[in-house]
């Protein structure tokens, strides 16, 4: 059994001409929060606008990591899945919105985006490890109690309802996009205009663009080789998510098993190695990369957003090390 986590993509501040302090000031600061390495780097010209307004967004991560966690027991992330089954729950406004959002994300998607995926993840060992081969009947069973439709939201009471006992959300497909959403939200009321703002290096959005340049340039790193990169991205006021088979997997019987879960299956996704999506939101370029690594270029042609940008890196032939990635056509 092996494990490897890595960030699928690198700030890459160090192409970034420097300037002079009269110009601009920059500051950078991580934090770990949401089982997630969250970073932010902000450029401005007053230093403590900019250290107050970076406080202010680590605050608005650990907040969301107490009302989304299923790790911590008394989140309302918990609450929801400790009791839905048993009567419907009234949620606060916040709570609501995203799981309706869920709930969209998974309509939308033909299933293949499924927050009630938990107990998928759980009997193959990817809820608090690297992962481990399931029976069938295990694999089964979870496969009774997942399913988006098993989601009640009542708009008029505001709650939500199980339809099975059983039914675990994971917030994992859609927590960290969102928090970085809100993040750039914070920074923008306290003032930043120019900031990069990333989720493990996985879910990221870039808020306007660093002193001299046309906007932050991403790299895309090759799933094969995390030393080299595939591609470059520059984004400006936009985000990038990106999936990978290489995040988090174990091998059995020589074969690589990945956390990307095909909840209509029961079973990892196959097929491709990476996928990043660049949406004007964050939590949409999150919530879509799992569709489209699930279900390919094809399906993602003709069933993804249109405002969606993405870039594929598959694995059709194993034997086949420099298998080409491309942008979505």
């Amino acid at each position: 059994m092996f494990s490897k986590q890595t960030a699928i993509v690198l700030f890459a501040l160090a192409v970034i001409p420097p300037v002079r302090a009269t110009e601009s000031l920059r500051l950078e600061q991580s934090e770990t929060a949401m089982g997630s390495t969250y970073s932010v780097a902000v450029y401005g010209e007053d230093q403590a606008v900019m250290e107050t307004a970076v406080s202010d967004a680590f605050d608005e991560v650990r907040r969301l990591d107490d009302l989304l966690s299923n790790y911590k027991p008394e989140s309302e992330w918990s609450q929801v899945n400790h009791s839905a089954a048993v009567r419907p729950l009234q949620l606060t406004p916040e709570l609501f919105d995203l799981l309706s959002a869920c709930v969209e994300y998974s309509r939308a998607s033909e299933g293949s985006f499924d927050i009630s995926v938990g107990p998928l993840m759980r009997v193959w060992g990817f809820y608090k490890g690297t992962g481990h081969m399931p029976r069938k009947t295990e694999i089964d069973t979870a496969r009774e109690i997942t399913g988006w439709r098993n989601i009640e939201l009542d708009r008029t009471t505001r709650t939500v309802r199980f339809r099975k006992k059983g039914i675990e959300l994971d917030p994992g497909g859609i927590g960290k996009g969102y928090a970085v959403d809100r993040m750039v939200e914070v920074l923008r009321r306290d003032g930043i205009k120019i900031a990069l703002v990333s989720a493990s290096g996985s879910s990221i959005f870039a808020m306007g663009k660093p002193p001299g340049e046309d906007g932050w340039h991403i790299e895309i790193k090759d799933p094969r080789d995390q030393s080299k990169s595939v591609e470059e991205v520059v984004l400006k006021d936009e985000s990038m998510s990106t999936s990978g088979s290489y995040e988090k997997f174990f091998v059995a019987d020589g074969r690589i098993y990945s956390h990307i879960m095909d909840p209509r299956t029961g079973y990892p996704a196959k097929g491709m190695l990476s996928v990043s999506v660049i949406t004007p939101l964050t939590i949409d370029s999150e919530a879509w990369t799992k569709p489209y690594f699930i279900n390919g270029r094809e399906w993602a042609r003709s069933h993804g957003p249109k405002t969606v940008r993405a870039y594929f890196c598959e694995d059709r032939n194993p034997i086949k090390v420099n298998q080409p990635c491309v942008w979505l056509q």
